[in-house]
């Protein structure tokens, strides 16, 4: 056994030894546990083939069996598998891209053995280890902070409290946590289960069933119709009980009313969504949530960061502008102030690598954060080029505040901002003790004098301007929220094409603003600088409450808060650990220009599934209404369950497999699902079921009295058999798959003539596709065996043109009503 004791006492700059490493691995005292990123083979199999809808198809199936109607339980068993096995490969196939990703962005550990840092998967962590945590990590065990080094943590994903916590030795760090300024080790003492990271990475990247707001109304739909179908199903059992229909015909019916319940719009929706994912990861995005796909569609505000998005992350130091000494001395002074820190940063990198400096002892350090937009440092001079004293960088306006400024500095610093520039100010105070050492509370010393304005130049991507424009055509606003200047903000911002009408507001401006102010502002404004991270938050919250769908992009530690406000968080693959870990989306290899056709991919499959499920709904309203309309007025069942399959197949069931396929982008109007779907459906439903009843009524009438003549009944009375309404039925079958078919022209107008319920789209493949399925039906009631499986009458050519004429008079009626909006006049609203 190990002594914890001897744990607490290892060396922090030499850590574990491999031996000792090995040793606790084998006590149990490693970090090694399996994570279950995602649900498990089983799982899929038992979730999807074990539900109540399935249930009742499989009885049916069985009853029908037992009956010797082999056709119609081979028809139900076909949809059960079709189903299930689409679905169960889908998701296996998700499960296998989301087991890749949670293995991709594991975050790596930095830990010290035998006098040197390593990176090393959290697994490879033991009881004991000494790791380092720097800007941008993230905490992967439970320990304890060890040495000198001091840190700032962002405690929020624990605690919801979006503070930064300071630590310094002793003090207990926990895993899901990220360091946000700060360099310091820190111990592992709780590892594998013990840990919070265990529960945290499980829930971060496990299949969790989260519905999209699509998703959450076509549930609400397939539940009222489950609810509708158990009405009828309770409806045909008391027919039976009271002899009205025998056992055989209760469970044809029962198969039709289970029929009623969309269980093919799962597996459109299913396909439209696996089609999405198999595109973005070609686009190079990786999707981290199930639901950002939905939320792809709906985003119409995107707000970005500048730096890392605008920019490729990439900045050199431009100029050096000395106050009151010579520019040697003064790059003397950075190059030793960069060399000193132990909070490293791109801004300190590129000062390195332009003026060399010596690393000299501190007395005190002040790291930089995005919320106080300043970094400070204390130490006395040892060596000639180096002053004592103590030294602060950062955003003029903030130092401003203690630092006099002359009218020529501060016009400088405005003229370098305008050009783009980012601009930060160096200042010295004598006074070795004048900085506040406390991460809690950190004050800038009330005497500073200037010494040197340095200004930075941010790459711009590439692909910028095209990448923004492509936000402009799929009908995103953009806002750019940064911690710089806003004045050299707004330069890039039209350098990258955003358009010369932008406003810009600083985040000293938004702080003086009441709550109503501050909304009006986020709302009027494109550009927003020197925001703290509080404030991007902020911003993104007054975006959701205006009614918005917001998308984040972010890659640095302080867009955190912000990224987990979106509705859809999205990070750059080269960002922090800390914001690839809470992002839906992760953009690999840092493709910026790839979002557009993202946004543009989320909306055509948006579109499509709305468009399918049109489709479905016209089909379940119909079949359901002439069930209690035949029922009622002349006590028979207008469908078998083989005629509803036809109906199904043909009308709704192929097309919806292609239009998901060929669906456009473009925002939908925000209002409700329902709503929106109402101008296109109702009118459809109704005339639909006025114009079938009446094509079965009639022909049921004709069939009644033809029988009467031919029989010669003294009582001019007839039992009405199955036998009886097989021509009734076959014209039923016949005029709805007619008007169904001519449903889907008006679904994608590919002329101006089609135009009615939907805009016209010029795209001729779905009329195709309807003229194609048009001829599949032909084929069934021309191929005697075809015709008798699904228990068809042919009828004669005069029948069959008559039952044309009405379908093309209901369409020119249909039509007429849409363009008229006589639905939209009659309930006092605009559904169009």
């Amino acid at each position: 056994m190990i002594d914890r004791q001897d744990i607490n006492q290892t060396s922090i700059t030499q850590g574990l030894t491999e031996n000792e490493v090995i040793a606790r691995r084998t006590a149990g005292l490693g970090n090694q546990v399996k994570l279950h990123t995602s649900r498990s083979y089983s799982q899929i199999l038992k979730e999807n083939l074990f539900t109540f809808i399935n249930a009742v198809f499989l009885t049916i199936s069985v009853v029908l069996i037992f009956l010797s109607r082999y056709g119609d339980a081979f028809l139900v068993i076909v949809v059960i598998l079709g189903g299930v096995v689409v679905s169960v490969c889908q998701e296996i196939w998700a499960k296998q891209k989301l087991d890749q990703i949670a293995l991709l962005t594991r975050p790596l550990a930095t830990v010290i053995r035998e006098s040197k840092q390593q990176n090393i998967d959290p697994s490879e962590i033991v009881v004991g280890d000494i790791l380092v945590a720097q800007a941008g990590d993230q905490i992967v065990v439970d320990g304890q902070v060890v040495g000198e080094g001091r840190i700032e943590v962002d405690e929020s994903l624990l605690t919801g409290e979006s503070d930064l916590i300071p630590k310094q030795v002793g003090q207990p760090v926990y895993s899901g946590s990220f360091c946000v300024s700060g360099t310091a080790c820190y111990e592992a003492q709780k590892v594998g289960t013990e840990s919070l990271a265990y529960q945290l990475t499980v829930s971060a990247r496990a299949f969790r069933q989260i519905y999209t707001p699509l998703q959450q109304e076509i549930n609400l739909v397939i539940r009222v119709f489950l609810l509708l179908s158990c009405f009828l199903w309770i409806l045909v059992a008391i027919n039976w009980f009271i002899r009205i229909y025998t056992f055989a015909d209760s469970v044809q019916y029962a198969a039709v009313i289970a029929g009623l319940v969309p269980s093919g719009l799962y597996l459109a929706i299913t396909l439209a969504y696996a089609l999405g994912a198999v595109k973005m990861v070609g686009q190079e995005v990786l999707i981290q949530q199930a639901n950002a796909v939905e939320s792809l569609s709906n985003v119409d505000v995107l707000c970005l960061d500048k730096t890392g998005t605008l920019t490729a992350n990439r900045i050199r130091l431009q100029t050096v502008y000395p106050i009151g000494i010579n520019e040697v001395k003064l790059r003397n002074l950075l190059g030793d102030y960069a060399a000193s820190t132990t909070a490293k940063n791109q801004t300190i990198e590129a000062v390195e690598y332009v003026c060399s400096g010596h690393r000299l002892e501190l007395i005190a350090e002040i790291p930089f954060t995005s919320a106080r937009k300043w970094s400070g440092m204390s130490f006395a001079g040892q060596q000639e080029s180096s002053d004592s004293g103590t030294y602060i960088l950062g955003a003029p306006e903030v130092l401003a505040t203690v630092t006099p400024l002359s009218t020529e500095v501060t016009q400088q610093i405005q003229e370098l901002a305008q050009q783009g520039l980012r601009v930060l100010l160096f200042t010295h105070s004598p006074n070795i003790n004048s900085l506040n050492n406390d991460l809690e509370q950190p004050q800038l010393p009330t005497e500073l004098t200037p010494l040197g304005i340095i200004s930075f130049k941010d790459e711009l991507r590439p692909e910028a301007r095209e990448t923004i424009h492509g936000f402009s055509e799929a009908g995103i606003e953009v806002k750019v929220i940064s911690g710089d200047n806003p004045q050299t903000v707004a330069t890039l911002a039209l350098q990258a094409g955003l358009g010369s009408d932008i406003q810009v507001i600083s985040g000293a401006e938004l702080a003086e603003l009441d709550e109503a102010q501050f909304i009006q502002a986020a709302e009027a404004n494109t550009i927003f600088g020197r925001v703290t991270p509080e404030q991007k938050a902020q911003l993104i919250r007054s975006f959701k409450e205006q009614g918005h769908y917001v998308a984040m992009i972010g890659d640095g530690v302080n867009d955190v808060l912000s990224l987990k406000e979106a509705n859809l968080a999205i990070a750059m693959e080269g960002g922090s650990k800390a914001t690839r870990s809470v992002a839906d989306i992760v953009l690999l290899k840092n493709s910026f220009g790839s979002l557009p056709h993202t946004f543009l991919e989320g909306q055509r499959i948006r579109n499509g599934i709305q468009d399918v499920l049109k489709l479905f709904m016209i089909r379940v309203f119909c079949v359901t209404l002439l069930i209690f309309a035949t029922g009622f007025v002349g006590g028979t069942f207008p469908l078998l369950n083989k005629h509803s399959a036809v109906v199904t197949l043909i009308s709704v069931g192929f097309p919806s497999f292609c239009i998901p396929l060929w669906a456009k982008s473009g925002m939908l109007p925000r209002r409700s699902l329902v709503r929106s779907l109402l101008h296109f459906t109702l009118p459809a439903t109704l005339s639909l079921t006025l114009v079938a009843l009446g094509v079965y009524l009639g022909y049921l009438v004709v069939t009644v009295l033809g029988s009467l003549e031919e029989n010669s009944l003294m009582d001019n009375s007839v039992v009405i058999t199955n036998q009886l309404l097989s021509v009734p039925r076959s014209a039923l079958v016949t005029i709805m798959i007619l008007c169904g078919l001519l449903l889907v022209p008006f679904l994608k107008p590919p002329s101006r003539v089609w135009v009615g319920g939907e805009p016209l789209s010029r795209d001729w493949r779905y009329s195709l596709v309807a003229l194609a399925l048009l001829g599949i039906y032909v084929v069934i009631l021309a191929v005697p065996p075809l015709r008798q499986f699904f228990e068809l009458s042919l009828l004669s050519a005069h029948d069959y043109v008559v039952i044309s004429w009405v379908a093309i008079v209901w369409c020119l009626l249909l039509r007429y009503v849409w363009r008229a909006k006589l639905l939209d006049k009659f309930l006092g609203v605009d559904l169009g």
